[in-house]
């Protein structure tokens, strides 16, 4: 045996001893290369990407509801001794994750979504179960190992990650996709957690149930949710029921909480749906009151509107439309801060106008794994600010592509209609049932227009056709 080989024996003999790790739900040896020092600071490293990319929603009484919660849950856990920390993300996308080291997120989408404390706690546990069990250890050990990427959860394709605008927000959702098998300890874990907490697990199932029918509702080309982070296991429904089933069955009491209408007082005026400030879409043009601009996007394409960027993708992900901000001060700079950032070849360079404002524009190429990343480039100077346009594509697809991100990126224009720079958000409006009768017939009587019916028995985790009192507490819009 020559040195080489014994060297390498030697150091796969010392990553093996040293990642072998106890699985503190388990408790088995777990092979693992994230070391609990580590975990903890991959979760500090990228909190503030997340919160960056996402933004923070701010509503003093509902963060320190989430931190009460939250802090109580982690105590009664299997990682009692975890600092955790909890979020509320200013987002409209139903989700919520788990990052390493005790970092929980909920977006204010999912938070709307909810009708009772009971479903968020059942949410609560699953994404600390996440932690518990180690499962963002185990999956970034998994994909180190097998040498794919990062960036799971994210609505593009990967193959577009390696893109300088990309990675700041990719690099947030780093570890957020988890395996069937993991989701479905965590659904246990949940159960248990919430039910320790005093909580009626039960809740949890019918929550899923909410989420199966928003799921359906976008249709397999929507914005990513819950189940894109978390891939659904079969019989997830029955199989929570039966959790709590057996673990009350060890715990009896009468008395386990759902709390609906304290949760509903909680979420009372929270905004619903996009936030009008931070962009809107309609009729096939995205609106930005504050930084009062507009530009189209191609019909049928999904729309992905974070506060650092604007992502737009085509159904069969073989293209992405890039919106950001230009930290330089010259078009002439940005155009070269992007071509030194990626390493870009540039085929075209061209300076003109767009709408009266200066622009330049670029074509390059972009070396990938999996062969070449064709580029089209917009830089627009307006007012203070350079905007970036990216339209990409494979090298191979990148024709069939260029003319509509020509059409969309030359037609950016200042916003000047008052309608459009005024228009507020959708907030929910916590109502009173009137008279007894059918969900239908409330929402009728609260306002809700008629083609959004459906959406809002989603939001109330009913069936238009189910039964309401007087007197009872339903969502509608303020």
């Amino acid at each position: 045996m020559n040195r080489l080989h014994l060297l390498f024996i030697t150091l796969m003999t010392s990553l093996l001893l040293s990642s072998c790790a106890r699985n503190p739900v388990t408790g088995k040896r777990m092979f693992s290369i994230m070391s609990e020092k580590r975990e903890l600071a991959v979760g500090a490293e990228n909190d503030p990407g997340i919160v960056q990319s996402f933004g923070l929603y701010e509503d003093k009484k509902m963060q320190a509801f989430i931190t009460q919660k939250g802090k109580q849950m982690g105590k009664l856990s299997h990682r009692p001794e975890l600092e955790y920390h909890f979020k509320v993300l200013d987002s409209p996308v139903v989700n919520a994750f788990a990052l390493p080291g005790g970092y929980v997120y909920f977006t204010r989408g999912i938070m709307a979504h909810f009708n009772n404390e009971a479903e968020f706690a059942g949410v609560l546990g699953h994404e600390i179960g996440h932690i518990t069990g180690r499962h963002s250890a185990k999956q970034q050990t998994k994909q180190v190992l097998a040498q794919v990427g990062l960036i799971a959860g994210m609505i593009v394709s990967p193959q577009f990650a390696q893109f300088s605008d990309m990675a700041s927000q990719g690099l947030g959702l780093l570890l957020l996709k988890n395996s069937r098998d993991h989701e479905s300890q965590s659904d246990q874990l949940g159960v248990m957690y919430s039910t320790y907490a005093g909580y009626d697990s039960h809740e949890m199932a019918d929550f899923f149930k909410t989420l199966k029918r928003l799921s359906a509702e976008a249709g397999a080309d929507g914005i990513p949710n819950f189940l894109s982070t978390h891939p659904d296991p079969s019989d997830r429904y029955e199989k929570v029921h039966e959790y709590t089933d057996k673990i009350t069955a060890k715990r009896p009491s009468t008395n386990y909480k759902v709390n609906r209408d304290s949760y509903l007082d909680l979420i009372d005026g929270i905004v619903y749906g996009e936030d009008p400030r931070q962009g809107y879409t309609e009729n096939g043009v995205f609106y930005h009151p504050e930084l009062k601009f507009q530009f189209p996007y191609p019909n049928g394409w999904q729309v992905n509107n974070m506060p650092t960027q604007v992502q737009i993708v085509p159904s069969d992900g073989k293209a992405l439309m890039l919106f950001t901000l230009a930290g330089e001060a010259s078009l002439e700079e940005a155009f070269n801060a992007q071509v030194q950032a990626d390493q870009l070849r540039v085929l075209e360079k061209e300076g003109f106008k767009v709408n009266g404002q200066q622009a330049l524009s670029g074509t390059f190429l972009q070396a990938g794994q999996n062969g070449n990343i064709k580029i089209l480039s917009y830089f627009i100077k307006s007012g203070k600010y350079i905007y970036k346009f990216h339209g990409m594509a494979a090298e191979a697809d990148f024709g069939r592509f260029e003319s509509l991100f020509v059409r969309n990126f030359s037609q950016f224009n200042t916003l000047t209609d008052p309608a459009k720079l005024n228009k507020q958000a959708d907030r929910i409006d916590i109502v009173t049932v009137s008279q007894d009768g059918t969900l239908k017939t409330a929402l009728n009587a609260a306002g809700i227009p008629s083609d959004r019916l459906n959406e809002f028995a989603i939001v109330n985790g009913m069936e238009l056709n189910d039964k309401v009192v007087r007197g009872s507490k339903i969502k509608a819009l303020k």
